[in-house]
């Protein structure tokens, strides 16, 4: 369900102060955070953030088109590991069949 309007978008105080603090002196560090529940806002374009998936923090360039999304959109916290393929065995043909 969606979040109501009036509500407006949450973003946690500690991790809007880190934003606000690296536009002011125009620092280009990725900023960590654990906050994946933050919605992005446009004060966010321009800046790299390092997200949380729960082993290590993956950096987010953030661009226009990901404002109103959440942070923990971008850092994917499972990896998909390929199933095994069918490992049959194709016996070698001796020459063209007739």
């Amino acid at each position: 369900m969606a979040r109501s309007i009036k509500k407006g978008p949450f973003v946690d105080h500690h991790l809007q102060a880190k934003v606000e603090a690296a536009r002011a002196t125009s620092d280009k560090r990725p900023i960590k955070t654990w906050s994946r529940r933050s919605t992005i806002t446009p004060d966010f374009v321009g800046l790299t953030i390092a997200v949380h998936n729960g082993k290590q923090h993956i950096p987010v360039y953030v661009s226009e088109n990901m404002v109103g999304h959440k942070l923990g959109e971008f850092a994917l916290t499972r990896t998909f590991k390929a199933h095994s393929a069918d490992r049959k065995v194709v016996a070698p043909t001796t020459g063209p069949r007739k």
